[in-house]
């Protein structure tokens, strides 16, 4: 038996709750984690309050992210005892996720734990630091380079862009953070933005082009924020698009990308190839202070987590929230 966060839905009656679990109840997979930290996402805040029907299948353990220890092992890469994290593959979704004490799952989805970083580490960084870095990597590919001027990071307060900020800053780029919260603006500089700009800026209609302005941008907002940022991209300039906190939609114009040459880079962290994974975890451990992670993050409890959902939906938890799913 292990303790999980069990979702169900009855004949419509949704409801999340802290369980026993037994080991016979795990899904299918060719690894045995004994997993020691996950983490509270917005995917698993929607998973959780079932604001979104993001869960695939029932019942359903959340948390999209995990780090712990090879239990059983099937797979020629693990063995028991190896040191591993997960980030994306559906879990939480169609499969089970972090959000339990053990986890089963395929061998292909995990990675080893980079020896920078202790499990708790890996999962205040988690798929949010996982996905800043890959819209940097995004943004080196194209060419971005912080000699060419300012980077505009939506959603500054939220893990991913909590993150950007820290790393582009680390790299030398000039950011400029984009958020609501005007309480939270000592924060934003501590992690390096240079320039804060409210969100309302961004977010209602807007012109099919504006006035060139960044150089690069990432967005984890979508909707009318990711249209605006686009039409204010100067000529040649990259923006990396990975989230839609503000919405799916897209009520933008073709013009800043044949007329300035611009490109949207889509950042998919879910499914990336393996290589691809190790890269953008390698450069964290290389580009990010560590020192920042108790600034970006905090820990809390598995019997928390339920409780913590609906704020972290209403925009009400800054940065990261690290799941110590062992007590």
């Amino acid at each position: 038996m292990f303790k999980g966060i069990l979702i169900e839905n009855d004949n419509g009656a949704y409801q999340a709750n802290l369980r026993e679990i037994d080991d016979d109840q795990l899904p299918e997979g060719n690894v045995t984690v004994r997993v020691a930290y996950s983490t509270l996402n917005f995917k698993d805040g929607l998973a959780i309050t079932g604001s979104s029907p993001v869960v695939r299948r029932f019942p359903m353990v959340p948390g999209i992210d995990l780090a712990g220890t090879v239990e059983v092992s099937e797979h020629p890469d693990f063995k028991v005892g190896d040191k591993v994290l997960l980030n994306g593959w559906g879990v939480g979704e169609g499969h089970w996720g972090g959000l339990a004490q053990k986890a089963r799952l395929a061998g292909d989805w995990l990675i080893p734990l980079p020896r920078a970083f202790t499990e708790a580490q890996a999962m205040a960084i988690g798929t949010a630091g996982y996905t800043a870095m890959l819209c940097i990597l995004a943004l080196e590919r194209n060419g971005v380079t912080p000699d060419q001027g300012e980077v505009l990071v939506t959603g500054a307060n939220g893990g991913v862009g909590s993150f950007a900020i820290a790393l582009l800053s680390a790299l030398g780029y000039q950011v400029v953070a984009c958020t609501g919260r005007p309480s939270e603006h000592a924060y934003l500089k501590q992690l390096g933005a240079r320039e804060i700009i409210d969100r309302a800026s961004l977010s209602g209609p807007g012109k099919p082009l504006a006035k060139e302005r960044w150089a690069a941008v990432v967005d984890s907002v979508g909707s009318h924020t990711l249209a605006n940022a686009c039409a204010s991209t100067r000529a040649n300039g990259t923006v990396a698009a990975c989230g839609l906190a503000q919405g799916m939609d897209f009520p933008g114009s073709v013009a800043p990308f044949i007329l300035r040459g611009i490109t949207l880079a889509g950042i998919n962290s879910v499914t990336q190839p393996k290589a691809r994974r190790i890269e953008a975890w390698d450069r964290l451990a290389r580009d990010l202070d560590l020192g920042l992670l108790s600034l970006i993050s905090h820990e809390i409890a598995l019997s928390d987590a339920i409780d913590l959902a609906p704020r972290l939906l209403a925009g009400e938890v800054r940065g990261r929230v690290v799941v110590d799913v062992n007590r």
